[in-house]
């Protein structure tokens, strides 16, 4: 599914941003480019950092 239309960047993009280290949507935007248009995509980039931080086991 795409999360950003402008720049045809898909969920599964910006989850290899979270594994590759990206914590926050300015760095999703900065490895993909979403966000970086009409920025319509970034409560939904925002949205999957959370989850990927709910879902991450803390130590």
């Amino acid at each position: 599914m795409y999360v950003c239309v402008c720049r045809a960047v898909t969920e599964n993009e910006v989850h290899d941003c979270i594994t590759g280290g990206a914590r926050s949507a300015r760095q999703v935007r900065d490895m993909t480019g979403a966000g970086g248009d009409c920025a319509s995509c970034v409560r939904k980039i925002c949205a999957i950092l959370k989850r990927s931080e709910e879902l991450t086991p803390t130590a």
